[in-house]
């Protein structure tokens, strides 16, 4: 494929104005390839306390908020893309994979940000595989971590592991199933899903 076909293939994908919103917005990442940026209010807000933000070739809506804190880290891989209000907020690592479709107002957080008692705010790593689909209003908890090609439902509020493949839904975010399979007789459920090495999505 020549330079020429390649500018033309991306320009179908999205327009001038989207990349050269996505050109201003890369400016705020410690890391990132083609960044796509919707037109729409309001814009992109992109918080960094001393983290760092890795974002592969992304598209981002109007409305998206990634917020790091010192020493945390969101790596966001290539072909995801953040609809409209969704929220992303790492005090140690939210690591979303690649070809992920994540609906409008998802918040994906690894922290409490607060306690009661007054102590520091209990914090464990999100880790969302690839090709994961997430439904609008969907709530992403801190230490859960979802396999690749898994469905979360609009609505559903995820605080425990989802095995890759599964299809979870409701409030209580039950397993409903599994992609590509009709019936739940047979369905394996993996027992854990692993942290990816990020060695390998820093390739």
């Amino acid at each position: 494929m020549t330079l020429l076909s390649k500018v033309r293939t991306r320009l179908g994908l999205a327009s001038v104005p989207a990349h050269l919103r996505g050109a201003l917005l890369r400016r705020k990442f410690t890391r990132a390839g083609i960044v796509v940026v919707q037109p729409g209010r309001p814009g992109v807000r992109v918080t960094n306390h001393g983290g760092e933000i890795i974002c592969e070739n992304c598209s981002f809506f109007p409305g998206v908020r990634l917020e790091v804190f010192r020493g945390g880290r969101i790596f966001i891989g290539s072909g995801t893309y953040l609809n409209r209000n969704t929220e992303v907020i790492a005090e140690t690592e939210v690591h979303i994979g690649r070809q992920c479709k994540i609906s409008w107002d998802v918040v994906i957080l690894d922290t409490d940000q607060h306690s009661f008692s007054g102590a520091h705010a209990t914090t464990r790593p999100v880790f969302i595989g690839d090709n994961v689909w997430i439904g609008c209003r969907a709530i992403i908890l801190k230490g859960v971590k979802i396999g690749a090609g898994a469905v979360i439902g609009a609505g559903a509020i995820v605080t425990h592991d989802v095995p890759p493949g599964a299809i979870v839904t409701g409030q209580a975010a039950a397993v409903r199933g599994y992609v590509g399979q009709t019936t739940r007789e047979g369905a394996h459920a993996p027992t854990s899903v692993p942290f990816p090495n990020h060695n390998a999505s820093k390739a």
